[in-house]
């Protein structure tokens, strides 16, 4: 199995302007700049990688830890997962230095310690976890 994208960019690094686009269509020509990935600027509209990264992680784990609730027969009422990746400038050039995933869980039935087991178990076993175990991940749990 493959999954695509395309990534068109023209001009400079600062100046210049991209666009994404998925093979499912999610993505249709997306645009992407040094100003969407670069600058906090909420009413610019665009996307930029690691921001892709982030939903890439969040969509990955929660489905990882549903498949590993429903194993041990439960159901999640409801998941939500927030990640934030980091990104730093170093002396020249900019790095991914850590991806944090924030979860908050509604299973009925299950322990908190066997919530948070499954949890931390999914944090490393999840597709993306293991594409990107070259940086920090991080996990904050709590079940409501």
């Amino acid at each position: 199995m493959k999954r695509k994208s395309t990534a068109i960019w023209k001009g400079t690094g600062i100046e210049g302007k991209g666009t994404l686009t998925s093979a499912s269509g999610v993505l249709k020509n997306t645009p992407y700049s040094f100003s969407t990935r670069f600058k906090n600027e909420e009413d610019i509209e665009g996307t930029n990688p690691e921001e892709l990264i982030a939903a890439a992680h969040s969509g990955c784990y929660a489905m990882a830890l549903t498949f590993m609730l429903n194993k041990e027969g439960f159901v999640a009422n409801e998941l939500q997962v927030d990640a934030a990746v980091n990104i730093e400038k170093n002396t020249d050039h900019f790095e991914i230095t850590g991806i944090h995933l924030d979860l908050t869980g509604k299973v009925e039935g299950i322990s908190t310690e066997k919530f948070l087991e499954l949890a931390n178990v999914a944090k490393v076993n999840c597709p993306v976890s293991q594409a990107l175990k070259a940086i920090p991940i991080t996990l904050s749990a709590k079940l409501e």
